[in-house]
């Protein structure tokens, strides 16, 4: 019998309203992620994918249609239900990174810990962990301005990993770096996945997507197309590319 998928959403659509006029984010939307895949959802701007994205993420909720995380209806959940289980499964990485200026990686990273009502020392020995499993080891008590572009996207990613989730929701996590530190960010996501995580990113670039072993592309709130892929290699494409000048 084949596993159950992470998720899997069933004729999901959202609305918004402004005034009198509807907006029609997402239309009749159906989407299964299995278990530790990597997968990219890709579209133009307006395509609905960072609405699919914030559905996904227990962020917003559809006008309709059913939502299963782990066979668990979640579509209907309450708010307090739904904020306890993206503290317990999800892991959350933005474009803009998202740090708190003049705090230090540590006390960045354990912030989810805090509002899980997690003790002081845990908090900091799991921060710790995170950072140095992203390669900061050494750099916890470093401030964003302290940080370079990639390692403040460490850091979130650190963050992201904190409560330990089983999926991690990427939205552009490399649109504000350089081709190359874009790269190093995709082969640290990439042995993320490897290691058991299931990751859905969000991009409007198809060479970031290329990482992905999925690709899934939504145009106008539609489904436009699902394809698996063999993705790029990180480690690789990063050996062959010339060294950053001094």
């Amino acid at each position: 019998m084949a596993a159950e998928p992470i998720i899997r959403l069933a004729g999901i659509s959202k609305t918004y309203k402004t005034g009198e006029i509807e907006v029609h984010a997402l239309v009749d939307v159906d989407l299964t992620v299995e278990k530790i895949e990597m997968l990219a959802i890709m579209g133009p701007s307006g395509s609905g994918k960072s609405t699919l994205m914030n559905l996904l993420g227990c962020l917003d909720q559809p006008t309709s249609g059913s939502y299963l995380f782990e066979g668990r209806e979640v579509a209907t959940l309450q708010k307090r239900d739904l904020s306890a289980l993206r503290l317990s499964a999800f892991g959350f990485v933005f474009q803009g990174f998202q740090l708190i200026a003049r705090t230090s990686a540590l006390d960045n990273v354990a912030l989810p810990l805090v509002y899980a009502d997690v003790p002081v020392e845990e908090r900091r020995a799991r921060a710790k962990e995170a950072l140095a499993r992203v390669g900061l080891a050494g750099r916890e008590d470093h401030t964003s301005a302290q940080l370079s572009g990639g390692q403040q996207q460490r850091v979130a990613i650190a963050r992201a990993l904190v409560n330990r989730p089983r999926l991690i929701l990427a939205d552009e996590p490399t649109g504000a770096l350089d081709t190359r530190t874009s790269v190093e960010v995709l082969g640290l996501v990439q042995s993320l996945h490897k290691s058991g995580i299931t990751v859905v990113m969000v991009t409007h670039e198809p060479d970031i997507a290329a990482y992905a072993d999925r690709l899934v592309v939504v145009r106008d709130g539609r489904i436009q197309s699902d394809k698996t892929q063999v993705p790029h290699d990180a480690v690789a494409d990063l050996a062959a590319m010339p060294e950053k000048a001094a």
